[in-house]
């Protein structure tokens, strides 16, 4: 199996990204152009795209080249490789041997990298730097990679979107269109009809926010790198069956006795002469059954915790190659704290936590130490002291660390 680039070049996560952190809500930053985070969610969030010169100046790519080429080499990393070779669009979906990419040399292609956030310190500092925006809507961090003229065609996207030029230039056209009709038979989604209405060149820490739906094509000017920085939008067709599937999970272990689970009954059906027809009686029954069905907001709230922190099904997690018991877990984590692993996903209300999947309560005893570890994803050495008097709360911490999901050692 290829190793990932972490395990291969091990390097220390640059100063710039590693005290990189999301702005508070009014205080002005250059990643927003001087605006704060509250002035640009009331006037462009979701609302028109915005062009920041020097988002973030002096930036470097996450990742080199080559180490981008061997995430897209693994088989739980997300990849697809566009070409646009004598005026054909192909698409292939990875992995990627590194035999199997054109040359760097050779014009019109792209490599899509999803989720590099989950597998580089460098990446996950800097999408880290948009929690501006609650983790819930907070996607992934995608790296572009283009040779000269490399692109995917122009097309929209469904979701928002921060495209931060990381590495050479890419000239973007965009604007909003009424017509967003498709090429047929591509294997991707181009716009039959694009109609710009505005172009920019972005350089190394440009940055261009657009709403979803706003048409965009962007090509590569020389060699290239954007990071994208996406935002979750399940569709309402999405929201609706999987939150009537999490009821119907929740109904089914429910321990209130029977009724939840009561089968089917007629007693008052009456012999038919039309076997195949629905029997007025059944539709009525079952309409009654559906009828009881009711939810209140902590339903709601109980599903969205579960549903947003699920991992996606790429995900796997890479537990201690040594595990420490629990007695050493404690002593290394007083000296060095501990942080949450990148691919973990942690969210709260005031009921509950959600971790990767799974609702708890949120006892009162946690209120003072898990809200902070899921909103700045560590604990500092002298923070995790305060928790070693509660045993429970350092046991559920080391079956984290065992599973994966926690880290001994906070953010330099």
């Amino acid at each position: 199996m290829p190793k990932r680039p972490s395990d291969a070049t091990p390097s220390p996560v640059s100063g710039l990204l590693a005290h990189s952190r999301a702005p508070l809500p009014d205080e002005p930053t250059p990643l927003l152009g001087n605006r704060t985070p509250r002035q640009f969610m009331r006037r462009y969030w979701q609302k028109k795209p915005l062009l920041i010169r020097q988002a973030i100046p002096d930036i470097a790519a996450p990742l080199s080249r080559e180490a981008l080429f061997e995430l897209a080499d693994l088989d739980d990393v997300e990849s697809r490789l566009i070409t646009h070779f004598r005026n054909t669009w192909n698409l292939e979906h990875g992995p990627f041997a590194p035999d199997e990419l054109p040359s760097s040399k050779k014009r019109e292609w792209t490599l899509l990298v999803q989720g590099v956030n989950l597998h580089d310190d460098r990446a996950h500092a800097l999408m880290n730097r948009f929690r501006f925006i609650p983790d819930a809507r907070l996607d992934d961090l995608m790296i572009s990679y283009a040779t000269d003229g490399g692109g995917v065609g122009p097309h929209f996207d469904s979701y928002d979107v921060f495209l931060l030029q990381v590495h050479g230039k890419r000239r973007w056209r965009f604007g909003a269109q009424r017509d967003l009709s498709l090429k047929p038979g591509l294997p991707l989604k181009v716009l039959q009809h694009f109609e710009p209405a505005e172009e920019w060149v972005l350089e190394p820490g440009d940055m261009l926010y657009l709403p979803p739906h706003i048409a965009h094509d962007g090509i590569a000017e020389g060699e290239c790198m954007t990071a994208s920085i996406g935002f979750r939008a399940p569709s309402a067709h999405e929201l609706t069956a999987q939150f009537l599937y999490h009821l119907a999970e929740r109904m089914g272990d429910a321990s209130d006795g029977p009724k939840g689970n009561a089968r089917y009954r007629d007693p008052a059906q009456e012999p038919v002469s039309s076997p195949a027809a629905l029997p007025p009686l059944l539709i009525d029954r079952v309409g009654a059954i559906l009828a009881n069905i009711n939810w209140n907001e902590k339903d709601i709230a109980a599903f969205l915790g579960t549903y947003l922190s699920e991992p996606k099904a790429n995900v796997v997690f890479d537990p201690p190659e040594r595990v420490l018991n629990e007695q050493k877990f404690v002593e290394r984590a007083k000296k060095t704290g501990v942080r949450l692993d990148r691919k973990t996903i942690l969210l709260y209300d005031a009921r509950s936590f959600f971790v990767n999947g799974e609702a708890e309560v949120l006892l009162s005893k946690m209120k003072k130490w898990l809200p902070e570890l899921a909103d700045t994803r560590c604990l500092q050495a002298k923070r995790f002291v305060t928790l070693t008097d509660e045993s429970s709360m350092t046991a559920l911490l080391h079956e984290w660390y065992c599973a994966g999901w926690l880290r001994i050692g906070a953010l330099p």
